[in-house]
């Protein structure tokens, strides 16, 4: 138990364990585990997109179920948490959380280090968190090369992080890219926790623009995005909505069970 009371219950999306989570929660909650002993803990930040693609693959509805916290990232599941009982659950955004642990580790004895996205991404960032959070240590910054990340890779992130010891190990792969990377390696990673914010990196350097809050609180943030990359994003979600909302009226009816362990049923 930490400060801030037992860890958050979880809801079934999928098979998936959703954490029952607002941002302020969330971020006390990373802030602290960020101290304590031990290593391997992490964090994902879940969408519909991610829950989908773990309905479809083992290996990464383990790697969601493994972490520390699964948070809810998209609206549906906020949602749908809200329709489990959790009144005050709100979306947990990989961007919102970054800010928000920044903002509440700056000028203290916590330190961050900054791994993913494309050359020169990581470095801008830091610049730019650093000048918002006076105070806020970020004492490294690493972007991997292109494509499938080797054990050669986990090995060198791992000896840098043996060095530095940051409180907090933000990556910005991308989804399935940066989970099954945390559920790999976490474990040998020198770090208090590890978060994987996808294009959280982009978006706060301004590479990606964002929707307005407006269109984010509403659901529909998924259009917005389709309208400005649709040749990128349209496959993806012509994918995976369709499977998301069927898997999700599946379940809600009672037709469909998706237990939260691969032991289970």
């Amino acid at each position: 138990m930490t400060a801030s009371g037992a860890h958050p219950a979880r809801f079934n999306v999928l098979g998936v364990g959703v954490h029952a989570l607002n941002l302020d929660r969330a971020c006390s909650l990373v802030v602290e585990a960020s101290r304590l002993s031990g290593k391997g803990r992490y964090v994902c930040c879940c969408d519909a997109h991610s829950i989908t693609r773990a309905k479809r693959s083992p290996e990464h509805r383990r790697a969601l179920n493994a972490a520390y916290l699964a948070t809810p990232d998209g609206m549906p599941l906020v949602w749908l948490g809200r329709l489990a009982g959790f009144r005050n659950i709100t979306r947990v955004y990989g961007p919102d959380l970054m800010l928000a642990v920044c903002r509440a580790t700056a000028g203290g004895a916590y330190s961050h280090f900054l791994y993913g996205a494309a050359p020169g991404t990581a470095d801008e960032l830091a610049a730019r968190l650093t000048k918002r959070f006076p105070g806020l240590r970020i004492t490294g910054t690493h972007s991997p090369p292109f494509g499938p990340l080797d054990t050669a890779e986990g090995e060198t992130l791992a000896s840098r992080l043996r060095e530095l010891r940051p409180d907090f190990l933000w990556i910005g792969l991308g989804t399935p890219k940066q989970e099954a990377f945390m559920a790999r390696h976490a474990a040998t990673f020198d770090c208090g926790i590890a978060l994987g914010v996808g294009a959280a990196f982009d978006m706060l350097t301004d590479r990606v623009r964002q929707a307005p809050r407006w269109i984010q609180r509403s659901g529909f943030e998924w259009m917005w995005r389709l309208s400005r990359e649709p040749r990128r994003l349209g496959p993806r979600y012509l994918r995976t909505a369709p499977a998301f909302a069927l898997g999700v009226l599946g379940q809600l009816s009672g037709f469909k069970r998706y237990p939260l362990s691969d032991d289970e049923g």
